[in-house]
């Protein structure tokens, strides 16, 4: 495919924004071709979700114009969107949940017939014949909340061909997907490209941006910074482009000390943690690797109180400990960034303040008073130290980013004290300048003294923070690897095989 369309299914032409002084976008301008599959990339607050915003009719941009298939598109609402043939596939997906798939399929625009809303059935029938095309599986007649969240991405791509979408845009599709839902994913993808249809696709994942799409737009501080060929350009240079630095050639840290912090042995749990044994150092920062499914995110449930082991030790200091629960797990000093931000790790209403003082209350009490000047001071003091950003201490926790979400719960855990970090899938839905922010305060908290557990899907996230790495499988630790024996094929290798390797250090 030609770097620029000669005919392009999409033009858009020097899009602008501005929110009174600030400048969301300046001077943007994006082509996309018929069967174009066209990934746009930036860090959060580049202008992605602005310029997608515009696209879709939801915000009116301050300069410049949209053209579909050569034609200008007058007027910007979600109705002259549709009609135009745009459909957007939102990260948080816009459904009904009691609701079937059928419903949700024609949810505010209902078939009819000189002005007559027609009957359920040949709606349904209209339906059915739109999702076997896709995934003959998905009954019409389930309801949304009996779906998996990768049926429910393939109702609302059905929902947009439905009604002859042209251009369809993606926003983190694969954000909640396990590894053979993406696939499945990428192509139905292809499938939609190979009709014709143009894809916008937005992900922090480069690895399936350079396997799904053609070329890529990189947004940085709301301007184009380039539009690029994915077949003639390398993930650090990408890189590079969306930072506007070279990340590269930045050599590993290692603060990991003799002294063991935590001895794991034989540790079990049902089926998902098999006699799992290991230990973690001071100062250092212990990968662990697995497919889904391997037992990963469980083993950090029993170091963190969540799950009572039914057979096994944990050692803190060399003296055996019982976690009854998380209170146990606080008191000894372990914490947890649970995988689940938004459910198990924020309270999203409340501050930002509250957030990181809730595990600490009881330390800044006296006689039921709360010593509330040098709690905030204190939280401050940390919230600097991670570079929070707005440093707004009574702002909601909803309203920063996922990178900063992050690091106010770690701010938590290091008011509260612990010394053992257990970090599951830190980096999940965050921009590449943020997963940056996160490593570097990963790798001050291991040079501080801090024992960190880092578990994580993205192998080369894996290889590029950790110390060691032990791998997983079926509930198994089936490899303890030295920097110096890491690689993606290494663990991948342990990871699909049963045999067990005893700990190499």
């Amino acid at each position: 495919m030609s770097n620029t369309p000669d005919k392009p299914r999409l033009a858009m032409r020097d899009i602008g924004k501005t929110y009174g002084a600030f400048a969301a976008l300046s001077g943007v301008s994006l082509n996309v071709g018929a069967g174009e599959v066209h990934a746009l990339l930036g860090e959060n607050g580049a202008g992605k979700s602005t310029l997608l915003k515009i696209l879709s009719g939801i915000v009116a941009p301050a300069t410049g114009s949209i053209e579909v298939d050569g034609r200008p598109l007058h007027g910007h609402s979600l109705a002259n969107a549709r009609r135009s043939g745009i459909a957007m596939i939102h990260q948080e997906l816009q459904q009904v949940p009691e609701l079937t798939v059928a419903q949700n399929m024609f949810l505010g625009r209902p078939l009819t017939r000189a002005g007559i809303i027609l009957a359920r059935a040949p709606m349904r029938a209209a339906a059915a014949a739109t999702l076997a095309k896709l995934d003959k599986s998905i009954d019409p007649d389930a309801k949304i909340s009996t779906l998996r969240v990768a049926q429910r991405q393939i109702v609302e791509i059905a929902r947009a061909l439905l009604f002859e979408a042209r251009i369809i845009a993606m926003d983190e599709p694969t954000s909640s997907l396990m590894p053979a839902e993406v696939e499945k994913l990428g192509a139905i993808i292809r499938q939609l490209a190979s009709t014709g249809t143009a894809i916008i696709y937005v992900s922090h994942k480069l690895d399936e941006v350079r396997r799904f799409c053609h070329r890529a737009s990189v947004l940085r501080d709301g301007r184009l910074v380039g539009t690029i060929a994915l077949a003639d350009t390398t993930e650090e240079q990408i890189v590079t482009m969306m930072v506007g630095r070279d990340l590269s050639h930045e050599v590993h840290p290692c603060a990991s000390t003799g002294e063991v912090v935590l001895d794991v042995r034989g540790l079990s749990w049902k089926d998902r943690v098999r006699e799992v044994s290991f230990t973690l150092h001071r100062g250092e920062i212990l990968g662990i690797a697995g497919l889904m499914g391997a037992g990963r995110t469980e083993l950090l449930h029993l170091l963190a109180g969540l799950e009572t082991p039914q057979a096994g030790e944990i050692r803190l200091g060399g003296q055996v400990v019982r976690l009854r629960g998380v209170r146990d797990a606080i008191r000894y000093g372990i914490g947890l960034l649970p995988e689940e931000r938004k459910k198990e790790g924020i309270l999203p209403l409340r501050s930002a303040l509250s957030n990181a003082a809730i595990t600490s209350l009881g330390a800044y009490s006296r006689q039921g008073m709360i010593r509330s000047g040098r709690l905030r001071a204190d939280v401050m003091e940390l919230f600097r130290s991670l570079h929070l950003r707005p440093l707004d201490p009574d702002k909601p926790v909803r309203l920063f980013s996922g990178g900063n979400q992050q690091k106010i719960v770690i701010a938590r855990w290091l008011l509260s004290g612990v010394k053992i970090l257990l970090l599951d899938e830190p980096t999940r839905g965050v921009d590449i300048g943020a997963k940056n922010e996160i490593y570097r305060v990963i790798r001050e908290l291991a040079a501080s003294g801090h024992a960190i557990i880092v578990v994580s899907s993205e192998l080369p996230e894996i290889l590029y923070i950790s110390d060691r790495v032990a791998v997983m499988r079926n509930g198994r630790m089936t490899a303890t690897l030295e920097r110096d024996a890491m690689s993606e094929e290494t663990i991948m290798q342990y990871a699909a095989r049963d045999t067990r390797v005893e700990e190499t250090a």
